[in-house]
Order: C-alpha cells, then structure tokens, then sequence
C-alpha cells in the first residue's frame, strides 16, 4: 500500500532533513547536540540533533557487529561508534556528548549492558536506552496499532494504543534472511546478495523470490497481534525499503499496512529525539 502522505508528513520532513545533514551538516553552533547511536545488524547509524531537536549532522557505516539484535563484536562496535563520531565531530567542530541508543524490543535484561557500554566506550555520556519501536514512535506519532521494525536480522511489533506502547515483542528473522534466500536463488555470494538487494532496479524482480521469507516476516507479526485491536500496521527499519513489501504483509495480515518515504532513518532518529542531558 502506498504511504499516507497526512500520516507521515512530520516523520517524512525529518527524514529528507537529516538525509541532507548527513552530506551537508549544518555548522551553525547549538547549545547542546543530542545523537541517537542505532546499532544494526547491517547498519551502525549516528543521527546529531540540536538543542531544538532539529537534525544537523549524521553518518553511517555498513557493519556487521550485531546479529539477531545482539551485539556480538563489542571491540569491533565500539571502534565504529568511535570513528563516526569522530567523523561528525570533525565536521560540526565541536565534541559530541550526549547519547541516547536502542534495541530490539525483549532483548533489554541481555543485551542492554553491552550496547551501552559500546556508546559509553566510544566516548558518549549515554542517557537513554529504549527499545526500537518505542524509540520510532517519537518519529512517526502512532497513536493505534502497531509499529514493525524490520532491520537486518529480527523483526520487532510494538503494540501502541493512545499513544502509548503496551506490548512488545522480537522475532529472529530479517534483512539477512533476505540476503540469504537471494545468495541461494541466485548462486552468488552472501555480500554479493547483499548488494544485489540494496538496488532498487532489483526489486520487482526479487519480490517473487522473496516472498516465503516476506510470508514468514508477516506470519510473525501476525501472531504478536492477534491478540490486540490492532486495525493498521505501519514499517520501518532497512528491510522495508524493499519496494512492495508492504502490499505482501497487508494480503497475509489483512490489515492496512504503511511506510514511510524512507524506513531507514526512522529508528536512528526516534533515538537522538530521545536523547537528554541527563546521564543514566
């Protein structure tokens, strides 16, 4: 189904302004930067706000650092952090301090500790860790239904009702299943696969090949919602850039189902918007 533009008219603004940030950062001095550290399985995202919550900065790095929404090369997590932090501070000349970071909706008692002592190791004073539906929402301003974060490798359902989350839930089962099915149909290597994907001149013809592993994505959010009201669903995370994706879940869940203009930069941004200066 085709974005509602009414819907996602604040979310689809402050993506295309961080979009240009990212080339352009805006170098005019704020009080205060708040940055939102999204630690994917395919992607590590910095998202720089200032002191009125605007994007003026931002930058990302392919990684694979993180697997089913765990980090499982910390050294390796904490240089990249590093680095592009270092790379933005660069740019805007000015030290960056405060970080917010998010995770996959279930994980927190495991894996909480370790994505925040990567943001703490790269040099961040951390001051928020939320999950990543919840961290989307304050992008997309969902009032009912739920929020599905399909990254790289585990897709995640956020129940919201008033505005307010009251389930979450996280599967394994991602953009990396994707890449595997592509690598297996196509007989060309993981990276490759991967690759291959990410163009969107592919995607009408991958559609077919990838709709068993598309059915099991909305067989997944099906069963974290069933038993809730929930009347609309709406996609973030890399995963859901996949032209037509949408229209699959909506005939497999019969509910209508949105996307933002670019589902990537939804999560990274939620976070930095939950970023204060106070440090946990």
């Amino acid at each position: 189904m085709e974005t509602v533009n009414s819907t996602f008219q604040y979310c689809d603004q402050l993506v295309r302004d961080f979009e240009k940030v990212v080339t352009t950062p805006i170098l005019k001095k704020s009080s205060v930067y708040y940055t939102g550290v999204d630690l994917g399985t395919a992607y590590i995202v910095l998202a720089v706000l200032d002191k009125n919550y605007q994007p003026v900065a931002g930058a990302y790095r392919f990684a694979s650092v993180v697997k089913d929404g765990m980090v499982v090369d910390y050294i390796g997590a904490i240089r990249i952090v590093k680095e592009l932090k270092q790379e933005i501070e660069e740019k805007l000349g000015t030290e960056l301090i405060y970080a917010a970071a998010a995770l996959p909706p279930g994980t927190n008692s495991l894996d909480s500790g370790a994505i925040r002592h990567v943001v703490q190791g790269a040099g961040f004073e951390i001051t928020n860790v939320l999950d990543e539906p919840t961290a989307a929402n304050a992008v997309l301003k969902i009032k009912d239904g739920a929020i599905v974060d399909i990254g790289g490798g585990t897709t995640g359902t956020a129940i919201l009702k008033d505005g307010k989350v009251i389930h979450v839930d996280d599967e394994p089962t991602g953009g990396t299943h994707f890449s595997l099915v592509i690598s297996g149909a196509y007989k060309m290597s993981f990276e490759d696969a991967d690759q291959y994907k990410r163009d969107f001149k592919n995607h009408r013809e991958l559609i077919p090949v990838l709709r068993p592993v598309i059915e099991k994505v909305s067989s997944i959010i099906s069963r974290h919602i069933h038993e809730y009201p929930v009347k609309e669903i709406y996609l973030v995370g890399g995963t859901c850039c996949l032209e037509g994706i949408e229209d699959i879940i909506a005939k497999q869940t019969n509910l209508p189902t949105y996307k933002p203009q670019n589902p990537m930069f939804v999560t990274p941004l939620g976070i930095a918007l939950n970023c204060t200066q106070e440090i946990l």
